[in-house]
């Protein structure tokens, strides 16, 4: 995670836009990646610390089913690299620079990848369509479940075939994929769509979650059953007396997910008794202090969620965890 931090800081109905056409401010990354690299995402970012997804390992890529082997996203213009990684984030590239242009990423076996900037894909691609993220449960009978989803009442659909994409199995029991922010109507199936819900209309674009029913009946919820629950939490931070504007970068570990937005995180606030503190989400159980503009940090310091902490930097290699304020 460190790593990543530091380097951080660091659809096919659609209609298509030429080659190198950028749409709402956006560029598209192309990767051709190895058979084994399940479900391929991408996490990308600027030298501004800015990211253009929330949580490694970023978004799910889109097959582009003219050209096998091969999967799309776009990225927000000002995004200089990028790394490929699949496998619910388990295998991954480098960073692999593409400096704010359309990129097409040849990803080898061993995880090294070479970027081309000139199209390496046959055809125009899709346009950009902004995209949301749907999540389904569904009963033990119901197998490789998939989404078709479509815009009513046009009735566009976003996939060529019945029964839709096929959704990704994720280790908490549900399953996801994301479909295109214009679609307002989504019906879940399986078992080669033998078995599906009702035409699920008038949904806002926005993550949802869908549980299903051996009888298929439905619930619908736009909050995440599985998000953490907890009180925030304040933390305390005594750093050495060269590490200026000291910030705190938080998050859950192992799913990725940040309490903030971008590198270097938020500012603790001087306290009159030597401690920085800073109020974060209780159900944070890893984090980094750093400072001098996010250039010094502290080594990822795994804590217990739903507790104050009190962390005393002695180095940018050596920090102390306690959960009650040191004696002085």
């Amino acid at each position: 995670m460190k790593k990543f931090i530091a380097l951080l800081l660091a659809l096919l109905m659609l209609p298509i836009l030429p080659v190198m056409a950028e749409s709402a401010e956006m560029i598209v990354v192309y990767a051709q990646v190895p058979d084994t690299w399940a479900y391929p995402c991408a996490w990308s970012w600027n030298a501004a610390g800015e990211n253009a997804f929330a949580a490694w390992p970023g978004d799910m890529m889109e097959p582009d089913a003219k050209n096998p082997g091969w999967y799309y996203i776009y990225v927000p213009a000002g995004m200089e690299s990028v790394i490929i990684n699949a496998n619910d984030g388990t295998i991954q590239t480098a960073e692999v620079k593409i400096d704010k242009q359309n990129a097409w990423i040849t990803v080898a076996e061993d995880g090294t990848a070479e970027a081309s900037f000139e199209q390496k894909t046959e055809g125009e691609i899709p346009a950009y369509a902004a995209r949301y993220t749907v999540w389904a449960k569904v009963d033990a009978s119901w197998e490789a479940p998939c989404i078709w989803a479509w815009a009513d009442p046009a009735g566009t659909n976003a996939f060529a075939a019945w029964p839709g994409k096929v959704m990704k199995a994720n280790e908490n029991g549900w399953y996801c994929a994301m479909v295109p922010e214009w679609c307002n109507s989504v019906i879940i199936n399986a078992n080669g769509g033998t078995v599906q819900t009702a035409d699920l209309k008038d949904l806002d674009p926005a993550d949802l979650w869908i549980t299903v029913g051996a009888d298929a009946a439905v619930e619908i919820t736009y909050e995440d059953p599985n998000a953490p629950v907890a009180e925030d939490i304040t933390v305390y931070a005594k750093v050495p007396a060269d590490w200026e504007a000291p910030c705190l970068w938080a998050w859950s570990h192992p799913d990725g997910t940040n309490a903030f937005t971008s590198w270097p995180g938020e500012a603790l606030t001087a306290g009159e008794d030597g401690w920085y503190a800073i109020t974060a989400p209780g159900w944070i159980n890893s984090v980094i202090i750093n400072a001098n503009g996010g250039t010094v940090q502290t080594t990822d310091l795994r804590v217990d969620a739903g507790v104050d902490l009190y962390v005393t930097v002695v180095s940018a290699e050596e920090a102390v965890v306690a959960y009650e304020k040191p004696a002085e």
